[in-house]
């Protein structure tokens, strides 16, 4: 399993993270190899895969694309990390700069499959200055038009993807690992027996809509709010409980009676939330905004406004449901992603020295 993000350490709380690990598990990797274990934002969750710290390059800041320099760096210390590993299977979740799965597939002829969670040229375009757009663009269609197969976590980056001449495209969204969380003994513990609580996951992107947990206390009196992630709201009826294992993730949102997926109309088109599956293998009912793959994801009792001052009414309408837990496991992505791709010497059943 390869990664070339700087932004995505393995071991941190965020979902590109928590996808990182969830997809190298069901893989049955024999290594994640990555730039960065861990960073600022802490230690979520280690995965059963070893992990292989490629390390970023330190080049000196005042040189002119210096961030660049220090990526390509970082990818071509990737490949040589590849090719000690031997692999059967390099799976690529796709990253700007990062070319290492296609030169080893190039070179060696192993077989490769790039993941596309996100357009990174385009989110840098969108996000950071002192970008370099056409270097950007220009490497990003080159890679994705090499890869053999692309696999993308949402429609509209399936459509992207073929725009840039990718050769096979796969749609397959993400995943969720399954636990049976504990609504009764969590709702003790926590004192919320009697209160209607609502609840949202997030890793705090500036799209999630955190903020608007806040004005539905406000519009819900007797309502309490339990956040999840390195996010918090400010407000005397919100418990803000942080980054917590996965496994205690289950147990917060078996615990909610209906679970929000607030985000903003401006968020990107191309996402396949995480927190969507979560709340589904859980059975908790879902209040959600209509972006990226949302609509997608929800169940067919779920409810999916077109203006966040719906939201009240819509958490009023679902209170003192339950629905019929549905999980999508990662073993299911991989089997789909991998279909049809398998190649002499390959093993795609868990058993694999995929890297």
């Amino acid at each position: 399993m390869l990664s070339g993000a700087p932004g995505v350490p393995v071991l941190g709380p965020s979902g590109a993270s928590a996808h990182l690990r969830a997809v190298a598990d069901a893989l049955g990797a024999s290594c994640i190899l990555a730039p960065l274990d861990v960073d600022h934002r802490g230690v979520a969750e280690r995965p059963c895969t070893p992990i292989h710290v490629g390390g970023a390059v330190e080049p000196r800041r005042w040189f002119p694309g210096w961030r660049e320099h220090e990526e390509i760096a970082a990818g071509r210390r990737l490949r040589r990390g590849i090719e000690e590993a031997r692999p059967s299977l390099v799976w690529e979740r796709h990253s700007l700069y990062c070319d290492a799965g296609w030169r080893v597939h190039a070179t060696h002829d192993v077989p490769w499959i790039l993941e596309v969670n996100a357009p990174p040229a385009l989110e840098r375009a969108r996000w950071d200055r002192g970008v370099d757009a056409v270097l950007a663009e220009r490497w990003e269609r080159a890679v994705i038009a090499a890869a053999p197969r692309v696999v993308a976590v949402s429609r509209w980056l399936a459509q992207w993807c073929e725009s840039l001449g990718a050769r096979e495209v796969r749609y397959v969204p993400n995943g969720v690992v399954a636990r049976a969380g504990d609504r009764s003994g969590t709702r003790r513990a926590m004192g919320l027996e009697d209160r209607l609580v609502i609840g949202f996951v997030g890793s705090g992107r500036r799209w999630h809509g955190v903020e608007r947990v806040h004005g539905l206390l406000e519009a819900l009196p007797h309502a309490v709010a339990v956040v999840v992630g390195p996010v918090s709201v400010a407000h005397p009826r919100a418990l803000n409980v942080g980054v917590v294992p996965e496994a205690r993730v289950a147990d917060l949102v078996a615990a909610m009676d209906v679970a929000l997926a607030p985000t903003r109309e401006d968020a990107p088109p191309w996402l396949c939330p995480l927190k969507l599956l979560h709340y589904r293998a859980q059975g908790t009912p879902v209040v959600a905004t209509d972006v990226g793959d949302t609509r997608e994801l929800l169940g067919p009792e779920d409810l999916l406004i077109a203006r966040w001052e719906d939201a009240p009414d819509a958490v009023r309408s679902l209170a003192g449901r339950r629905h019929a837990p549905w999980v999508r496991p990662w073993t299911t992505v991989v089997a789909e992603a991998i279909a049809g791709a398998k190649a002499p010497g390959v093993a795609c059943d868990g058993d694999s020295a995929a890297c």
